[in-house]
């Protein structure tokens, strides 16, 4: 049976998209899981993989064209059919987009003086303004030429335009000069996001001071006869999923007329990238071992800020963990990244006095914060799951039980 495949949803709050780079063609056969398109949104490029398998008999939209969630983008066939009697115009029944019979060329602007056509995604052309980039000047490395977003990022940063401050008067005696840094879609769906979800979750805070000596232990003898390194925050991504699977009603996201809990732990992790903050989901983080976690969170992070994640990668979850102490934080509380329920905030570690058998001495001390959506969680099952994570933060061999 001929199935119409339509723009994914891949970000939340996003209405459409671009096809960047198709990465299949007409005729070709699929598997459910490959890669059969590049989407750019206003916040990453990411991998769209395919949810049916076939034989791909259409591709209705145009590299570079913006689609809105809903539309059709392609056509998948069992061999044998044809996609003649497919109506791709059909409204989409989870969708409120319109969709349309056929998606057209995006029509480019005149020429510019040189006669040369210039090709470029309408992202591009919108970053290329909000940036002051002359895109005659960049060589495209898309299809036919088309200067896609990766060009732009090459790119070195433009150097920020200074105001000049007024002439000071005795009226205006203190006033500076400023610089105005036009927004990014990035910064502008971070800014959306966060707002969103302060406005509208209620936010409550747990904290607790944790004694890592044991853990900072445990790392470095982990690490001399491991073949890879394993950071602070693979033990803590552990230590926070065996944590979840002992209060599970922690695990839960708020879900409208129900409360969705989890049986096993997909957690995000915040990565910085130029310009903001994606947070790709490690799956399953109770079930693999501390070397696995340690290699799959460096591949996120790496194809986050190379703009490579795949669109299933920053979807589900309901936890997120953000690590600011490689940044000499000590302590700070994070917004919570809807629908997720719970963000762990974690400071670094340092040396504190702490009393010990009733003895003041000095240890190493990491203090972390739990932000929790009250909807979904409750005060007392934050405080058992911040006990619970402690426990195994400060008792570190139960993390690789």
């Amino acid at each position: 049976m001929a199935t119409v495949v339509r723009m994914p949803e891949v970000l939340a709050n996003s209405g459409e998209a671009i096809i960047q780079t198709w990465l299949v063609s007409v005729g070709q056969e699929i598997a459910i899981g490959d890669p059969i398109a590049e989407i750019e949104t206003e916040k990453a490029v990411v991998e769209y993989a395919a949810e049916v398998e076939g034989i791909i008999a259409q591709l209705v939209a145009e590299q570079g064209a913006t689609i809105a969630v809903g539309e059709p983008i392609a056509v998948v066939t069992a061999p044998g059919e044809t996609a003649d009697a497919v109506d791709i115009s059909a409204r989409d029944p989870e969708s409120a987009a319109p969709v349309i019979e056929k998606i057209a060329e995006i029509a480019e602007p005149a020429p510019p003086p040189n006669g040369h056509r210039l090709f470029a995604t309408p992202l591009v052309r919108k970053i290329a303004r909000e940036k002051g980039i002359d895109l005659t000047t960049v060589s495209g490395t898309g299809p036919s030429g088309r200067i896609v977003r990766r060009d732009l990022d090459r790119l070195p940063a433009p150097e920020p335009v200074a105001v000049p401050a007024p002439a000071v008067t005795a009226a205006d005696q203190g006033q500076t000069g400023y610089i105005d840094i036009p927004l990014t879609g990035m910064r502008t769906a971070i800014a959306r996001r966060l707002t969103e979800s302060k406005t509208t979750v209620p936010h409550f805070y747990v904290s607790a001071d944790c004694h890592v000596d044991a853990l900072l232990e445990l790392r470095r003898n982990v690490n001399a006869a491991a073949p890879a390194k394993v950071s602070v925050n693979d033990f803590i991504l552990k230590a926070v999923a065996a944590a979840l699977v002992e209060v599970p009603e922690a695990n839960s996201i708020w879900h409208g007329d129900s409360i969705r809990r989890f049986t096993g732990a997909d957690i995000a992790v915040a990565v910085a990238v130029d310009g903001g903050l994606l947070t790709p989901v490690l799956r399953g983080v109770d079930r693999l071992p501390i070397s696995s976690v340690a290699a799959q969170v460096a591949d996120l992070a790496a194809r986050a800020r190379a703009g490579r994640i795949k669109q299933q990668e920053l979807e589900g979850g309901s936890f997120s963990v953000s690590n600011l102490g490689m940044y000499g934080v000590d302590a700070f509380s994070a917004i919570l990244n809807p629908p997720h329920s719970g963000i762990l905030a974690v400071g670094g570690a340092s040396q504190r006095p702490v009393v010990i058998d009733g003895e003041l001495a000095v240890g190493t001390v990491m203090s972390v914060t739990l932000s929790a959506d009250h909807r979904a969680i409750d005060g007392a099952v934050a405080a058992q799951w911040m006990a619970a994570f402690t426990r195994r933060i400060e008792n570190p061999l139960t993390i690789l039980i």
